[in-house]
């Protein structure tokens, strides 16, 4: 099976480093024209002079920051009044690690804006496009913690959660308009973000950050983490014809770590 995206346009968010960069890569090599966010020009600029150019693409990107939501909706308008997009893919920073007995309210309101408000606000705005071209794909980097929470992580549980739950609701309202809605539930990947989590977990128990990943990668049943290419791989083929039937889900990639059905 051939994934071609050629003379579609992609908008990845937190595409830098990790995950959002392996998905931009991707849909770059499978023909797309990528436009990147994030907060670093300096990666930003590297990135996009390396992304595929094989069907003619011409690749941006967007310096953003996700944690000013004001500015960054100013920003991301201004945006989508010059340009339109035919494949969404919302992805920020995960907000900070805690427990529900750590995190205060004005956490979960700053992670709100990052998690939520940021993905509807992008929905809202790529929507009009595809919906005037009657094709679009809108897919959310979301977690496994939204089907078995994990304690240190109480905001990325609770706000993820909201953000899957709108986007079965809104999957059932665009798909007249050959508008697909997924999110991706993500587990254990061999990005940065996993490697301050161990290295804060590791300090709590005075432990080391490598015996961290070690019982980390014992609980995965495959017996390793993820690759971020492997990532995109998913994003790609979801963001293709191909997927057009697939639409309201909630996909879990996570080598076999969730246990629930």
């Amino acid at each position: 099976m051939q994934i071609n995206l050629a003379h579609k346009k992609a908008l990845v968010g937190g595409s830098s480093a990790g995950i959002g960069k392996a998905i931009a890569y991707q849909l770059a090599a499978s023909g797309a024209s990528v436009t990147l966010m994030s907060h670093s020009e300096e990666k930003l600029k590297r990135i996009v002079a390396d992304l595929p150019t094989h069907q003619g693409q011409n690749h941006k990107y967007l310096v953003v920051d996700f944690n000013d939501f004001e500015a960054y909706k100013r920003l991301i308008s201004g945006y989508f009044e010059e340009h339109s997009i035919d494949i969404l893919i919302n992805n920020t920073q995960g907000p900070p690690a805690g427990t529900a007995l750590e995190i205060q309210v004005v956490d979960y309101q700053n992670a709100f804006d990052l998690l939520f408000k940021i993905t509807v606000l992008n929905t809202e705005l790529a929507l009009k496009n595809m919906q005037k071209n009657k094709w679009g794909r809108i897919i959310n980097v979301a977690s496994v913690s939204v089907r078995e929470p994990l304690s240190y992580l109480v905001l990325s549980n609770s706000i993820r959660a909201a953000v899957v739950t709108w986007a079965k609701s809104l999957a059932a309202e665009v798909g007249k308009d050959q508008i697909t809605v997924n999110s991706v539930l993500t587990g254990y990947f061999d990005t940065q973000r996993i490697a301050d989590l161990n290295a804060k977990k590791a300090k709590e128990q005075n432990s080391s950050a490598d015996k961290v990943l070690q019982e980390m990668e014992s609980k995965v049943p495959v017996g390793r983490i993820g690759k971020p290419e492997e990532y995109g791989f998913l994003v790609a083929f979801l963001a293709s014809e191909q997927a057009s039937y697939i639409t309201g889900t909630q996909i879990p990639i996570d080598g076999g770590l969730l246990k629930s059905i």
